[in-house]
């Protein structure tokens, strides 16, 4: 419940006078409602329905006092137009306090959405190694349209208690006893209907982890589409979500299924009720005629209200672990932020290499609480406008060592230093903003080649685009492209070939002009021929910017100033090309001699 005071108190924070304007809105509305059904008495008394007079009832004798001022055949006249003008004020009023509700609702969830973004990409990139992409999507989807939901409930719980709170005090006014007995029974049902409430929770948990479930499980299923074409693994998955629709519409059909019982007691119990109501008046307290239809009409409006404060109390409840789930993502993404945008931005400064990054005594593990280190006493230097790849089995440690080389982890351990500069707070982003990654599994956008393109660099030339696809080899299949460089590429750039895809991150990288670049297998797709464009334009860019790239085909890194060899999360090699080839006992020779004898 902390969670949703805790979201209702930034929706005040929010909202401002907004809101309070809309609950003092929602009291003048109920005045209204109340003063309309009062005068429904004289209007039936003018017309005969009361011949015994209105005297029992407060204030009649006085508005009587008043219209007898009018004359005799305007007096019904008049009586209804106050009532047409006071029921159309209070829907005049109704209106705009819809209009200002959903404005408040809608502003709130922009400032959330907005909010769960900013901090997500604030965070450190060790929170995004610990998470399943499709519980971001799952929070900034479902979830937020449950807080979304919880939210508009309870400002629909506060005004209908508003109203019910002046109904009741109206009531009591006119007949204390027939009050109080209405009001003990529907005591009675709220203690009896905390079941039903409790009942919401359960099933709103079930609905957030069902919903995380559907979430993830179709993120993982189309991001495996080739393979489950390809395996023939349509049938077992098309059981598992036709399990899990089972599930989350068997969810949903039972709090249905809650939601109308505790109605069906509702309004049953409002039918006994009445019947009890109007036999104890008459027979028990000798309630008189008007006196009694002003109260059935007040507890007519009234007693719905209680239906609905039940049904939104329900509501509530069973958003309860959205509002948790959500309050747990902003906690974390606080404990891993890095610095806030604005914060970052300004700190950035032009950042250049001069003599070299170096590693001195780097360790490095994922979890703290395990012994196992990814990385163990790292020591290497990568000078300046160099080339350097790092070479090792699969698992030796080579993309965590990337991360740790452009600032994406911290080590645990030792010091990342850039001219005899440790690398801390004050300077990895003007550093981070040197370097361009480009990765084996190239990631592009569902827009055109030149969206992708400037996404890095919005105010690149016609000249500089194509000068940096020219260099990725990517300018002669971009120009016979239908649209060129506005060709839509689909999502992911699936409308490319795999090749393509990374040529059009190299280029992407390139058009930022960076001081470091950084290739992670990145001509892997490439074809021999487009291969060696790329290689001959890297040899190009040599003195002119430092690049370290990962390689498995060994044959890529002939011309690199030096290799780095990995194994087990430490340096076991280190020395040029022609040196390590020659050591045929050590681990770079017997690579490259296996993938010589497989060619």
């Amino acid at each position: 419940m902390k969670e949703l005071l805790f979201y209702v108190k930034r929706l005040r924070d929010y909202a401002g006078k907004k809101l309070y304007i809309n609950l003092i809105s929602s009291v003048i509305i109920s005045c209204l409602e109340g003063v309309g059904i009062y005068l429904l008495i004289p209007m039936l008394s003018l017309i005969g329905v009361f011949s015994g007079g209105t005297g029992s009832i407060p204030f009649i004798s006085g508005f009587f006092d008043f219209i007898r001022w009018i004359p005799e055949k305007w007096n019904l006249l008049v009586i209804l137009s106050v009532y047409a003008v006071l029921i159309i004020g209070q829907a005049v009023m109704q209106k705009y306090q819809s209009i200002r509700s959903s404005e408040i609702q809608q502003g709130f969830i922009r400032l959330l959405r907005l909010d769960i973004y900013q901090a997500l990409l604030e965070s450190r990139w060790s929170f995004f190694v610990k998470k399943r992409r499709s519980d971001f999507n799952h929070v900034l989807t479902s979830e937020l349209a449950r807080v979304s939901q919880g939210t508009v409930q309870t400002m629909m719980l506060l005004t209908s208690l508003i109203f019910t709170v002046i109904q009741i005090a109206f009531a009591f006014w006119l007949s204390a006893k027939l009050t109080a007995l209405v009001m003990i029974c529907g005591i009675g049902f709220v203690l009896f209907s905390r079941r039903f409430v409790k009942g919401a929770k359960v099933l709103g948990d079930r609905t957030s982890e069902l919903s995380q479930s559907y979430f993830a499980g179709v993120a993982d299923h189309f991001n495996g589409i080739k393979d489950i074409k390809s395996n023939m693994l349509e049938k077992t998955n098309l059981n598992w979500f036709r399990a899990l629709c089972g599930r989350m519409e068997q969810n949903i059909v039972q709090f249905v299924r809650m939601q109308s019982n505790s109605q069906l007691l509702y309004r049953a119990s409002s039918a006994v009720l009445i019947v009890l109501f109007i036999f104890l008046s008459f027979e028990v307290l000798h309630v008189r005629a008007e006196q009694l239809m002003l109260i059935i009409l007040i507890f007519s409006r009234l007693w719905p209200r209680f239906t609905t404060i039940q049904a939104n109390l329900e509501q509530i409840v069973s958003t309860l672990p959205a509002f948790k789930g959500l309050t747990d993502l902003q906690r974390e993404c606080r404990e891993f932020q890095e610095m806030a945008l604005a914060e970052r931005d300004a700190q950035i400064r032009p950042f250049s290499i001069k003599e070299g990054i170096s590693c001195r005594q780097v360790y490095f593990r994922y979890d703290s609480s395990h012994s196992d280190y990814a990385l163990e006493n790292i020591n290497l230097h990568i000078p300046a406008n160099s080339t350097t790849a790092i070479v090792g089995k699969s698992g030796a440690g080579k993309s965590t060592l990337i991360d740790i080389l452009i600032g994406l982890f911290q080590p645990e351990k030792g010091q990342v230093v850039i001219d005899g500069v440790p690398l801390t707070a004050d300077n990895l982003f003007s550093y981070r903003s040197s370097v361009s990654y480009v990765s084996q599994d190239p990631f592009l956008f569902n827009a055109s080649i030149r969206e992708n393109l400037i996404m890095v660099e919005p105010d690149a030339s016609e000249e500089r685009i194509w000068d940096a696809l020219r260099f990725s080899a990517s300018d002669e299949f971009v120009s016979r492209l239908p649209q060129g460089l506005d060709t839509v590429i689909g999502d992911r750039g699936i409308r490319l070939s795999g090749g393509e895809r990374q040529r059009i991150v190299l280029a992407r990288a390139i058009l930022r002009r960076p001081a470091i670049l950084v290739l992670d297998e990145a001509t892997s797709a490439l074809d021999n021929e487009n291969e060696a464009k790329i290689q001959g334009a890297l040899d190009r860019l040599k003195g002119n910017m430092t690049i370290i790239v990962i390689a498995h085909r060994l044959s890529t890194i002939r011309n690199a100033d030096q290799v780095i060899v990995l194994e087990q999360g430490g340096i076991i090699q280190q020395g040029a090309y022609q040196q390590l080839s020659n050591e045929t006992k050590g681990t770079f020779g017997r690579l490259l001699a296996y993938q010589t004898s497989g060619q």
